[in-house]
């Protein structure tokens, strides 16, 4: 399997719960009950699953990869890649803060954690089109087999050693519990 391709297989699972967070939020905005503690599970996925797994293989592995085949990670899609990152992990905190507001009851929140719920989902669905089209196809171009063999390795490496064993399974079961609440709310 490339690099690319399990960073792909990590952006389906991402995408799941994205959906699960949009329906969630849009019944949220038009007055339905959504359970308080759906948004803090979304924002611990995001924090572990997607930035703490997925986007630390991209920027300590598949970035150094790529600027070894002469890109810049000052301009360009790497810089964008970085920069998007940074502006998910805003709104990801503000989402957790909004949630966490609205949890204790202050229906002031909720506005911010709908805006900042659906800026966050417009963005990684935006970025995750860029990688998937663009980056990822660029990646499987410019990086030598044998490098692209290295960096799979890598991300095993790091998935088992710095994340810990069995945190895609984890996070499986959880955007699966996601995706069924947000189908089947009240259950």
């Amino acid at each position: 399997m490339e690099a690319t391709d399990i960073l792909i297989e990590e952006h389906r699972i991402i995408e799941r719960v994205l959906s699960a967070l949009e329906s969630q939020t849009r019944r949220l905005e038009t007055g339905s009950a959504v359970r308080p503690g759906f948004f803090q599970d979304a924002t611990a996925f995001f924090r572990n699953f997607t930035d703490g797994c997925h986007h630390r293989k991209e920027e300590e592995a598949f970035l150094m990869a790529m600027m070894d085949t002469g890109l810049s990670n000052q301009t360009g899609p790497l810089a964008i890649m970085l920069a998007e990152h940074e502006r998910a992990r805003a709104y990801n905190r503000a989402i957790e803060k909004a949630a966490h507001t609205l949890e204790r009851g202050e229906s002031a929140a909720r506005d911010d954690l709908i805006r900042n719920a659906l800026d966050y989902a417009s963005l990684a669905r935006q970025h995750i089109r860029r990688e998937n089209e663009f980056l990822f196809p660029t990646a499987d171009r410019l990086i030598p087999p044998l490098a692209q063999k290295a960096l799979a390795a890598e991300f095993e490496r790091f998935e088992h050693a710095e994340t810990g064993s069995g945190i895609h399974q984890k996070y499986r079961r959880l955007s699966d519990a996601m995706e069924k609440e947000a189908a089947n709310p009240g259950e």
